[in-house]
Parts: structure tokens; sequence; C-alpha cells
């Protein structure tokens, strides 16, 4: 089983199995079966792990759907465990989340799911890596400048009129 901690300090222990993708499916209408398919060529197809990689809405929703008897030993409710949902607590819950849903499945699926997994976190690595360069060479922020100065017609390095 898979954890993760909220912002508010809590640790809750994620636990796919039948019992939760039914709770998932009838309190979210998600279907943590569907996580990858094969379309119609054989290819896979991940439309449920881009809609969780990139509505953090649905994402806790799914979240809390697992941990829900968790939440209710602890007291938890939907808005507050929502509420201790920002920042890196999402990205390491989704992370959890996607390795525990995986590991639900039977092994031949599961190698087949991991390996897409790990391509998927792979080219996440290499786009973050190319946003945290953009960013400290100072180029896109010159750029930025650039473009918010034609847009305005205000000058960026004239000085601020004292009034």
């Amino acid at each position: 089983m898979k954890s993760f901690t909220d912002n508010a300090g809590r640790v809750w222990t994620l636990a796919v199995n039948v019992a939760a993708i039914k709770r998932v499916r009838a309190l979210c209408g998600v279907d943590l079966n569907s996580i990858i398919e094969l379309d119609a060529k054989n290819q896979p197809t991940a439309k449920l792990l881009e809609r969780l990689s990139t509505d953090p809405v649905l994402l806790v929703d799914v979240l809390y759907a697992v941990c829900k008897p968790e939440c209710d030993q602890k007291n938890v409710s939907d808005g507050e465990f929502g509420t201790a949902m920002a920042g890196d607590a999402i990205d390491h819950a989704t992370a959890a989340l996607l390795d525990e849903i995986i590991d639900f499945f039977p092994e031949a699926k599961r190698m087949a799911f991991r390996k897409i997994l790990s391509a998927t976190r792979r080219f996440e690595a290499i786009a973050r890596n190319r946003m945290e360069t953009m960013l400290a060479d100072g180029k896109f922020e010159d750029s930025l400048v650039s473009e918010l100065e034609r847009l305005t017609g205000l000058s960026a390095s004239a000085p601020e009129s004292a009034e």
C-alpha cells in the first residue's frame, strides 16, 4: 500500500482493491479499471490518467473516495480533506494513487501499465527540466518583459515618474 501526507500533516494510506474501485465508481463516477485502455488499433490510451493529472478537483475526489474508510475513522470530511490538498501534497498523492492503481492489476497488465507510467514520468521530468532551464537563463523573463512592454506601451527600463 502506498501513502502520502496532506498539508495538515495527516498521513493517508491508499489501498486500491475491488471495494475501493466500487466506492470510486459510486462517489465519483470514475472507473479506475480504465486508467489505461487500448484503442481500436490496440494502442494504449490514457484518457483517465490525463484527466486525473490535469483536474486536481477530480483527483482529490477520487483520493477521498479511496481513503473514505480512513477518513471516517479520522472524522475528516470531504471538505476538510480537500482543504488540506494543494501543491506538493497533490503531486505526492497522485504518484501514490497511480502506483497503487497499477499494483491492483494482475502481473501481465501491471507490467505493461508500469512501462506506460514510467514513460509518462520520464516525459514529465524532461519537460520540468526544460522549464527550469528556460526560467534559469533569463531569456524567458526578457521575452515576457518585451511582450508586456509591447502590449502596454510602457518601458520596464524607464524610471517611474514622481508626482
